[in-house]
């Protein structure tokens, strides 16, 4: 169902307008935040500074050569970015189940404290990530929801190896007051 809306959109924005991304499928994004607790959380990660269009593929393309002999030694339990607009901080990592041993080299841990979030989630491709934020930050904006100085979070929640495209789940978590 949501690849024939995909594809009657990219028929309907092609006749519509020759400008548009004919290719692209409408974004699935919630527009109401929910406000989560995130805990604790022990994190190993790559972090690369600069635009995130540069430093983010690069970090998970070093992260990713790196997760068997992370999981040698560990359970993973998730894979997550952490990130800061204002300084360019771009964090590609996976949590840990308990606090890291026998970590590869350039591989850094941190116990990351969590805290209070404001929740968006995007369902369908990670392409549409940069959208999504950028959509989040409006809403945020628009709202005049207050951030706190810390580390938003995109956690991936859903295994890309086995979940179908337009089924990808991603929390867009924004620190809050």
């Amino acid at each position: 169902m949501v690849s024939e809306l995909c594809y009657f959109w990219r028929v309907v924005k092609a006749k519509e307008n020759q400008d548009g991304d004919p290719q692209k499928c409408p974004m699935r994004l919630t527009q109401e935040r929910e406000i989560v607790t995130w805990p604790e959380t022990h994190y190993v990660f790559i972090e690369k500074i600069g635009p995130f269009q540069d430093t983010a593929p690069k970090a998970w393309q070093e992260l990713h050569p790196l997760v068997p002999s992370i999981s040698e030694h560990n359970k993973i339990t998730g894979y997550m970015s952490l990130y800061k607009v204002g300084p360019e901080v771009y964090r590609a990592g996976v949590s840990l189940a308990t606090e890291p041993k026998n970590l590869p080299k350039n591989l850094i841990y941190e116990k990351f404290r969590g805290g209070k979030y404001s929740r968006f989630v995007l369902t369908g491709s990670y392409a549409q990530l940069p959208e999504a934020s950028g959509r989040v930050f409006e809403i945020v904006a628009e709202k005049k929801i207050q951030m706190r100085d810390d580390y938003c979070i995109e956690n991936y929640a859903n295994d890309p190896r086995t979940t179908p495209e337009d089924q990808l789940s991603t929390e867009i978590l924004i620190p809050t007051v």
